[in-house]
């Protein structure tokens, strides 16, 4: 975790912004970006998910900005821990992955808004600012792209075993990573099949972290 930093350009009533991404170079350059903001302060950067609310603890941010994929604990798990240890504090979530199963389950989890990293930076400094004032904001394709999906079929359990899946496991290592019956795991993955239209326990696995389920 990096030292709280105060930008030149900072005034000082600057929302404050903690970033939370586990590629140096992609959180350097969010920072040098909000940084350019007059209105914007970034007073803390962390690279893991269970940093965060350490992080923001120590720093109290207005807004914190969080990646997805981390190292700890995700983006999604990192907005759950914020929303309950400081209510007060907003979560934008900045990712690579604009999956419409990620936008809801960030939503649900408490964050007030979800940007792809690709959003200019005029854009991403005006969604800070939205958020800290307590507008929603959500990427316009993914927003659409919700609606037509729909809702998560999955059940919590059919998850658990699809993410141990994924990594190839085989149905005995996962029952016993679950402490479930052998019978019981190929139930969960044979509905889980079903429910992705797959033929395969990976292909259930793949097409559910695709469409951000796990």
């Amino acid at each position: 975790m990096s030292a709280p930093s105060t930008p030149d350009g900072a005034g000082a009533g600057a929302i404050r912004v903690l970033l939370a991404d586990d590629q140096a170079l992609v959180r350097g350059a969010l920072a040098a970006l909000l940084a350019l903001e007059r209105d914007i302060e970034v007073v803390a950067e962390v690279g893991r998910g269970d940093e965060v609310v350490p992080a923001a603890q120590a720093s109290g941010p207005d807004v914190c900005v969080l990646d997805i994929e981390m190292p700890g604990a995700d983006g999604i798990e990192a907005t759950a821990a914020v929303r309950r240890a400081l209510p007060g504090c907003r979560v934008l979530v900045v990712t690579t992955f604009g999956r419409p199963g990620y936008l809801k389950r960030a939503l649900a989890a408490g964050a007030t808004g979800f940007v792809v990293k690709d959003t200019p930076a005029r854009q991403l400094a005006d969604a800070v600012r939205r958020v800290h004032a307590g507008l929603r904001v959500i990427d316009p394709a993914l927003a659409a792209s919700s609606l037509v999906e729909g809702d998560n079929p999955l059940t919590e359990r059919e998850q658990d075993v699809l993410r141990l899946a994924l990594t190839g496991a085989a149905v005995a290592d996962i029952a016993g990573g679950l402490h479930l019956s052998q019978g019981t795991v190929r139930n969960y993955l044979s509905s889980a099949i079903g429910k992705t239209g797959t033929t395969t326990r990976y292909e259930a696995a793949r097409v559910a972290q695709e469409r951000g389920w796990l």
